[in-house]
């Protein structure tokens, strides 16, 4: 098939050679994007255990805004968090 044409392989090779390739993106910007993407997604996770916290325990944040101390509240975020963090791995 490609001999009888006399020429044409060499030809199909330089025409697929002449393909422009798309740049790639910058290596940077991807990381950026990843560690904004990740920043993110932690700052959801406080201010998500933040409004829970408020609904299921408004006296520890009372307390802690009356008392200028946050000690108790962090304790309360993590242990917020730890908590759903192992209800979500039991369930799956």
């Amino acid at each position: 098939m490609w001999a009888s044409e006399g020429g044409g392989v060499s030809f199909l090779l330089v025409r697929v050679m002449d393909i422009q390739r798309q740049p790639r993106p910058s290596n940077f910007s991807s990381r950026l994007f990843s560690v904004v993407g990740i920043i993110g997604v932690i700052a959801l996770i406080i201010a998500g255990a933040t409004v829970w916290l408020l609904l299921t325990d408004p006296v520890t944040v009372a307390e802690s805004i009356d008392s200028g101390e946050v000690s108790p509240l962090v304790q309360s975020l993590a242990g917020s968090i730890y908590e759903a963090l192992v209800r979500l791995m039991r369930y799956l």
